[in-house]
């Protein structure tokens, strides 16, 4: 079957590609960004489904359709919109196909007053059904698995908080289901005739609340946490207390916490006789999601996706070539080229910026103050980069080893939009590594941004240069 993918490179539609390929079928991935696709034998296609004209390009003879999209990261007043505009232009595109099927990937519905992430997402499912292809719609409980939004959460508040203050919501009930798990109702939904047109609750064996689900995650590290319930945090307090202790930023957050205050359990079981299977308990999702990231082997986080970013991306990511300004050092040196770059994709997370990390740190804790992403972002892996991958307050634009050349994004904010672009070339007496800072500054402020900070560079970027050409 030929499968079309929107969403391709967000945090399921990554690990679906390769299932999808492994049973033989035919995959047309689509993203807004095509290098942020990771190499495979898909077929990888440029569209944006804000953007209605960019889907004429896309396939017409296709056989299924996965609706893997959200909005959820983006400015909290308006991910709405955005929701409903993208599913109304991939309707209007789908019902022009020869497809039999559209897979989307949804929340549980387990009441009747909704938060504006799960009305959002049930509107989207009811512009859906208004296609051509009939819905299949698998209505899932949190996601538990190696770089999922909710396990990072979780793991960030049971490692990070020895004593939590905890609100209200953590008594609320919930199915969580391990990542493994719903990756296989997806693959196994498709073309089954029994599930065609049908909408199913998905979810594991173990309902908890969350509380519970923070001491199981505790039990399996072997850790002791005290929590003290304490019931006048509001939504907009737990989404700020979130911010502050854990990788997510604040509107992913507002949509997850206005979401928890209501139960999220399985309503039907009939997914269970269609499709039978044995799904991992909350305990085992946690201990394989942990002995992936032990083994540095994350294949793809909820940051994959360029909506992670929220509201602080640039609409244009290439570096534009007027109105910015820039600062290029560049140090040279006799060692080996390809060790030199992979230093510099190493950097950021646990081994920070091999020279004043504590003014990185200060950077970071300034951005969170004012609601940014700070430096808790952490990143998908020790050593390997790919387009759309974050590293702390920076995603990786263009990464090219074979021309040993880096390209990263701001996503911290800033009075203007900011670039770090790292080159290693040859010289005449060995190799040259370069990084150049390209800021391209919004009014007067912006300007003085970029000088007030610039003496720092001075001294900054020149420090960072002679460590990672330095043999470790």
């Amino acid at each position: 079957m030929v499968i079309l993918i929107v969403g391709a490179n967000g945090y399921i539609g990554t690990r679906l590609i390769p299932l999808l390929l492994a049973e033989g079928h035919e995959v047309v991935a689509v993203a807004r960004r095509p290098e942020s696709i990771r190499p495979s034998k898909a077929k990888v296609v440029q569209g944006d489904l804000l953007k209605k004209e960019s889907l004429e390009a896309l396939p017409k003879a296709i056989d299924a359709a996965y609706y893997l999209v959200h909005s959820m990261a983006h400015k909290h007043e308006d991910f709405e919109a955005l929701d409903k505009q993208a599913a109304e232009n991939f309707v209007s595109y789908i019902s022009t196909t020869t497809c039999k099927q559209v897979i989307y990937l949804t929340g549980l519905i387990s009441g009747k007053e909704l938060s504006k992430h799960l009305r959002s997402r049930l509107e989207v499912e009811t512009t859906l059904k208004g296609a051509k292809p009939p819905l299949t719609s698998l209505r899932s409980g949190i996601i538990i698995g190696s770089g999922s939004a909710s396990f990072e959460i979780i793991r960030d508040l049971v490692e990070k908080l020895p004593i939590m203050i905890t609100p209200k919501w953590v008594r609320s009930l919930c199915q969580p289901i391990a990542v493994r798990d719903i990756l296989e109702y997806l693959v196994k939904v498709l073309g089954h005739s029994d599930c065609i047109g049908q909408t199913f609750d998905v979810g594991g064996p173990d309902i908890l609340t969350y509380k519970e689900m923070l001491q199981g995650y505790a039990k399996v590290r072997k850790l002791y946490r005290l929590m003290i319930p304490v019931p006048l945090f509001t939504p907009a307090l737990s989404s700020y207390w979130l911010i502050l202790i854990t990788s997510t930023n604040y509107y992913l957050a507002r949509s997850l916490i206005d979401s928890v205050k209501n139960n999220a359990i399985c309503s039907d079981d009939r997914i269970h006789k269609i499709i039978p299977k044995k799904c991992l308990s909350y305990k085992e999702a946690v201990t394989r999601a942990l002995d992936k990231i032990a083994a540095d082997q994350v294949e793809s986080t909820w940051k994959d996706s360029w909506s992670s970013a929220g509201s602080g991306v640039p609409e244009e990511m290439e570096i534009p070539k007027f109105g910015c300004l820039s600062m290029a050092t560049g140090i040279d040196f006799t060692g080996d080229p390809d060790a030199v770059f992979q230093s510099v994709q190493q950097m950021g997370d646990q081994k920070g910026w091999c020279y004043m990390n504590w003014a990185w740190r200060v950077r970071g804790l300034f951005d969170r103050a004012l609601g940014g992403v700070g430096m808790r972002k952490g990143r998908r892996s020790k050593g390997e980069l790919k387009a759309g991958d974050v590293i702390d307050f920076w995603r990786v634009l263009h990464v090219n080893p074979e021309k040993r050349q880096l390209t990263l994004l701001a996503e911290m904010k800033l009075p203007g939009e900011a670039w770090l672009d790292f080159k290693v070339e040859k010289a005449p007496k060995g190799y040259r590594l370069t990084q150049t800072a390209i800021f391209r500054p919004q009014g007067l402020f912006g300007r003085f941004y970029w000088y007030i900070f610039y003496p720092v560079h001075l001294i900054m970027f020149p420090g960072m240069l002679k460590r990672l050409v330095t043999p470790q």
